[in-house]
């Protein structure tokens, strides 16, 4: 049956409007599972716990990114290999890259115990925070799938699993307000989480035709990672380290400089809305990189310029439909969200509309270079982007001090400005893309 049922999802994923309302879907459903975990969380917790609960959020956003680009070279290799016939990708790959995701996976699970252990992050729930954070750690290995799935044209296939994951961990956290038991209902999403990442992974053994030993053999895997990803992971290890530290350090520069949640708040509110965004043009990307990595890989500068020139206008024209509604919900939404702890002001909400500009432009650039295996071109961007970050809180505070602004809004003016700035670094990236060629 399961059988059956991914072969029918690859024929329909030849429509590519299907896939690109499947991935559009999920995305909604995605920022929706984020949405509620704050909505319910922040009702359920007093909000000292949920202070706490937020730093947890951030160490597992760290977790999930520390396979550090890791599959986006799966991606590029398997795809290179199964569009072109090029490379010298083996199945063990894979499988190498499987365990050691779950190491890490499991690494982060002790280092959190060994936190709140000590004190460094004070909660009296730590079999909620271990278990949601295994419902996010979870993710670390999902995006392996998904990537080895998406070279193999079974994207529809991945966004139907994910589909069913995302709607039943809506469902359970809202029954949480309902008097399902917090602990219970992220429990039960971790188990729905781990049988929809099995499911994926058996698709990937069986498309590829690996013998149960392939999956035991991560020595090979291991020398042959070795000899072949070394240059590429060198950079895409960096790109990752960068990125991740960059979006996620205020969490941590704010929490050090004010014990004021306010600041806090408004950054997880930007936070919250630059994800929705990034998983939207994500979500687009996707959909039009069989096509862009096809014209890449075959050197046909005029396919890959018109496919980037339509894939562009569809992000750039989600992205100002965004703001149009924000800008006219954008309050009453931290006002639900935050059960009325923190409202932005119009300024405010300015800036983050105006943040959320600048990112589009870095997420088109990001995602397509990665997708087509140009890791080395966006580290120099990537490492701007995180001493921008880090400095962002301390010159909010001396910004604060002279001009008599609250901390909230210097600090959020300041990273909106990052985010412009290195917008317009990526938009020249892309201008010239089409000229080069993949190596």
């Amino acid at each position: 049956m399961i059988d059956s049922l991914v072969a029918h999802s690859g024929r329909l994923e030849r429509r590519p409007g299907l896939l690109a309302a499947a991935k559009l879907a999920n995305v909604a459903l995605a920022m929706a599972w984020g949405f509620v975990v704050t909505f319910v969380f922040v009702r359920l917790l007093p909000i000292g716990e949920f202070r706490a609960f937020l730093v947890l959020v951030a160490f597992a956003n760290f977790t999930v990114s520390a396979e550090l680009g890791l599959s986006s070279i799966v991606y590029s290799r398997l795809r290179r290999a199964r569009v072109a016939g090029e490379g010298d990708f083996r199945n063990e790959e894979i499988s190498a890259l499987a365990w050691t995701m779950t190491g890490i996976v499991l690494i982060g699970g002790a280092l959190l115990g060994a936190a709140m252990a000590s004190g460094l992050i004070e909660t009296g729930r730590p079999v909620l925070f271990l278990a949601f954070y295994g419902i996010t750690a979870v993710n670390l290995l999902a995006v392996l799938a998904r990537r080895a799935l998406a070279a193999l044209d079974h994207n529809l296939w991945w966004e139907m699993l994910d589909l069913v994951r995302r709607l039943s961990g809506i469902a359970l956290l809202l029954a949480a307000l309902g008097g399902l038991p917090l602990l219970d209902s992220v429990l039960i999403q971790l188990v729905i989480a781990l049988l929809m990442l099995w499911l994926g992974v058996s698709t990937v053994h069986r498309t590829l035709g690996m013998p149960a030993g392939a999956w035991l053999g991560v020595g090979r895997g291991a020398a042959h990672i070795r000899r072949h990803y070394l240059a590429d992971f060198s950079r895409t290890g960096a790109l990752t380290l960068f990125d991740v530290a960059a979006y996620n350090a205020p969490y941590f520069t704010i929490a050090a400089a004010t014990q004021d949640p306010r600041p806090l708040l408004l950054f997880d509110f930007a936070f919250k809305l630059s994800r929705a965004l990034s998983a939207t043009i994500r979500a687009l990307t996707e959909t039009a990189l069989p096509g862009l990595t096809r014209a890449w890989f075959a050197r046909d500068e005029a396919a890959l310029r018109g496919g980037m020139r339509r894939w562009l206008l569809r992000s750039l024209g989600m992205t100002a439909a965004a703001v149009i509604v924000l800008l006219a919900a954008g309050r009453g939404l931290a006002d639900l969200l935050f059960d009325g702890r923190m409202i932005p002001s119009w300024i405010e909400l300015g800036a983050i509309l105006v943040l959320l500009c600048g990112l589009a432009m870095m997420c088109v650039s990001i995602y397509l270079q990665n997708g087509l295996g140009r890791f080395g071109a966006l580290v120099p961007p990537s490492f701007l982007f995180l001493l921008a970050s880090l400095l962002s809180v301390p010159l909010a505070l001396a910004l604060a001090d002279r001009t008599g602004w609250s901390f909230a809004m210097a600090f959020i003016i300041l990273y909106a400005a990052v985010h412009v700035a290195l917008g317009f670094v990526h938009a020249r990236m892309l201008a010239g893309l089409p000229r080069e060629q993949p190596t």
